[in-house]
């Protein structure tokens, strides 16, 4: 009995690790997201930011602002696919999460059940000793 309590003791404290590690990964997916997406409006932001003022300018100055509103561009339109794979990397970690909080939970309530029966089985083992044998020392005397 005792063995068995230290089993799910053991399974218990080994949910509780695992839940500490998924949830872990799910703030680290979240927080990996947060970053391509603050980075994807820092590009926003720097592409909003090459307007001409006014006056004249040279084709070269348009050409080269113009190319570089391309690449910014392009590099933000490349954070999309990574922004999009990474909130999905993030929504399973979560669920991954939540799932190893249900096993722990599970374990604790069979670890809380293991001490519940063995602590039954502690009293009723102290009961079984302390049994009046007064049945056998009354037939003992009868004869």
């Amino acid at each position: 009995m005792k063995a068995l309590v230290a089993k799910r003791a053991r399974i218990s404290r080994v949910r509780g690790v695992q839940h500490m590690l998924a949830s872990s990964a799910a703030a680290n997916a979240e927080a990996q997201v947060v970053t391509l997406e603050t980075n994807a409006a820092k590009l926003a932001s720097l592409r909003d930011s090459l307007t001409l003022s006014s006056g004249p300018t040279t084709g070269a100055v348009l050409q080269n602002r113009g190319e570089l509103a391309q690449r910014l561009d392009k590099a933000r339109n490349g954070l999309t696919d990574a922004i999009v794979s990474a909130r999905a990397a993030a929504e399973q970690k979560v669920a991954q999460r939540l799932e190893a909080r249900q096993r722990r939970e599970a374990a604790a309530k069979l670890d809380a059940k293991a001490v519940q029966a063995l602590t039954e089985w502690t009293e009723l083992r102290m009961n079984a000793a302390f049994r009046p044998k007064g049945s056998k020392n009354v037939e003992q005397g009868e004869n």
